[in-house]
């Protein structure tokens, strides 16, 4: 099944502008820029046919041949990732079996994250979408909490059934616990990690299906599946010793650079 990896990038971000343009420094002292490492990301995952950066913004797109990407320009009227990855793809000729949004704000992201959520969503054929979710162990959850505590809109986290079908998506740290766990010890909350893999029909008819209550409250878009009545597979993912955090906010850029260097993260 041949396999195409959109990394959609907007510079206009609300909560933070130019965010894909954003140095970052790894272990090894190199710096570079967001999109740049989420490229690199993408480019290591295997089974992969194409790659491409969607973007509306022409210092994106010149950043990203810079180092060596290929770039589908996108119009400015895109309200997210997947009416962006769409636009590509129907741009592209959209002739693929499975195609992957990897947002352009996941830089630590393993190859194995995405290799895992492919098969998983080959396995499933009445899926349209699959997502990938991390369990938390306690340092991420009192990561999660602190960012809300201090009213930062920091990661997201998925509620799945005993069928791995999605139940609910929230910038809020969901299920509630009132247990306290140990930094190394696993917890009932689920991080989602921000990559998305559709097959083609569905992706096409998403921004075409009205945006709901819930997507406008918590601004994800994944929320426009479940309220349009459409299965969404969350995929279990296993961190295998590595750190994961996305780049929201500009306090997560110390925090990504800390988790590079604890990694040997080029």
């Amino acid at each position: 099944m041949s396999v195409l990896i959109v990394i959609p990038a907007r510079y206009a971000s609300t909560r933070y502008p130019g965010k894909p343009l954003v140095a970052l420094t790894g272990a090894s002292g190199e710096s570079q820029t967001l999109i740049e490492r989420s490229w690199r990301a993408a480019m290591a995952v295997n089974g992969v046919d194409r790659v491409v950066v969607a973007t509306d913004d022409d210092r994106i797109r010149d950043a990203a041949t810079g180092f060596g990407a290929e770039v589908v320009m996108t119009s400015e009227s895109c309200a997210n990732g997947t009416e962006r990855c769409a636009e590509a793809l129907d741009k592209l000729g959209g002739d693929y079996d499975i195609v992957v949004n990897l947002q352009g704000d996941a830089p630590l992201t393993p190859h194995w994250f995405i290799e895992d959520l492919i098969v998983g969503l080959r396995g499933a054929p009445d899926k349209g979408l699959a997502t990938p979710v991390l369990r938390c162990d306690g340092a991420t959850l009192n990561s999660l909490l602190a960012d809300r505590k201090a009213g930062r809109v920091g990661g997201t986290t998925a509620v799945f059934g005993s069928d791995h079908n999605a139940l609910y998506f929230s910038k809020e740290v969901v299920p509630f616990t009132s247990e306290t766990y140990g930094s190394d010890q696993e917890t009932p909350v689920f991080h989602h990690v921000g990559v998305y893999a559709y097959r083609p029909d569905a992706l096409s008819a998403y921004p075409g299906w009205p945006v709901g209550p819930l997507e406008t409250l918590e601004g994800l878009e994944q929320l426009r599946f479940l309220e349009n009545g459409r299965k969404i597979l969350c995929v279990e993912v296993e961190a295998r010793g590595r750190e994961f955090w996305e780049l929201n906010n500009p306090e997560d850029v110390p925090r990504i650079e800390a988790m590079m260097k604890k990694m040997g993260h080029k």
